[in-house]
């Protein structure tokens, strides 16, 4: 899956795109404004972009992306000037997504009438014709509704997948939402001391307390994202240039970065997921700080080796 950054970045992109060319000789400074950029991260996105196009990927297929002078130029990207055009099957599914989300608590008021829409356009007897059922919510589910809903500390049993172990600790409820078919509880999580993202499937028990809390003014948007906390096993890699990648589908913390070779800090809560990130890479990476990572990748190498 994919890490909030570059699901973010990839939002900016394809906003960012058909603004630009729907505004010829939009100005550095007036991109950098609209959508939150920096200037060095405007122009890593145009390099970005200026390697994608349409299959074949001849030089006619290439978007063309760059800043002139003080001018932000993209040019050969007609397709992201159009309305989109979905085909009927494309279309159906669009409207099967979109009539799921709606028979939950998480659909604002402007996908709903999109979906009113779609619907008349696509398949006027769609109410009638077409039924979208979800998996059963979780038993606990509407338990941590309320909690979130009315601002109540709540006790939870909850069972961690990578560790198999089961504890007990207290939270505050933020908010429940939904994300690749899976409910979720993002809550200030008192054991820790910080911010927990838990899937409602693994919460056991749940028993809401007598005790309310004040939430931050700015509640983080509820999306699932691994947060590092001190449980977790750290390790600090070197990647050349065909590993750079790994700096923007995981989230790491960037030590050093000369141009030649990034240095970043890997969280996660196994060292197997490390280690089978490195044997995937190869000597595009280099292990330069963790003890257990390197145990692992060891173990994983010996156990690979003897299959053969």
């Amino acid at each position: 899956m994919s890490s909030p950054k570059t699901a973010q970045r990839l939002n900016r992109i394809l906003a960012m795109l058909p603004w630009v060319i729907a505004h010829p000789g939009a100005t550095v400074d007036e991109v950098t404004e609209r959508f939150g950029y920096s200037q060095k991260e405007l122009l890593s996105d145009l390099d970005l972009v200026f390697v994608c196009g349409l299959p074949g990927y001849g030089p006619g297929e290439l978007m063309e992306a760059y800043v002139e002078g003080d001018e932000v130029v993209v040019d050969m990207a007609d397709y992201f000037a159009r309305p989109l055009r979905l085909n009927p099957a494309e279309a159906l599914g669009l409207l099967a997504a979109g009539m799921a989300l709606a028979s939950t608590d998480q659909a604002p008021p402007a996908l709903e009438r999109a979906v009113e829409k779609l619907a008349t356009a696509v398949l006027p007897e769609a109410a009638d014709t077409l039924a979208v059922e979800l998996a059963a919510e979780p038993e606990v589910l509407d338990q941590l509704r309320t909690a979130a809903s009315d601002r109540q500390v709540s006790h939870i049993t909850y069972v961690s997948l990578a560790r198999n172990e089961q504890t007990e600790r207290d939270v505050e409820p933020w908010a429940v939402f939904s994300s690749l078919g899976n409910w979720y509880l993002s809550a200030y999580c008192r054991l820790k001391q910080e911010e927990r993202v838990f899937r409602v499937d693994r919460v056991r028990d749940v028993a809401i307390l007598d005790e309310t809390f004040d939430p931050p003014d700015e509640l983080p948007t509820p999306e699932v994202r691994f947060t590092p906390s001190e449980d977790d096993v750290y390790a600090t890699l070197a990647l050349g240039q065909r590993a750079r990648w790994v700096a923007e589908y995981y989230p790491v913390e960037t030590v050093e970065d000369d141009g030649e070779r990034l240095v970043v800090r890997f969280a996660a809560s196994d060292p197997l997921v490390v280690a089978r990130l490195l044997l995937r890479l190869g000597d595009a990476a280099e292990l330069l700080e963790g003890g257990a990572v390197r145990a692992a990748t060891d173990d994983l190498r010996r156990r690979i080796l003897g299959r053969y």
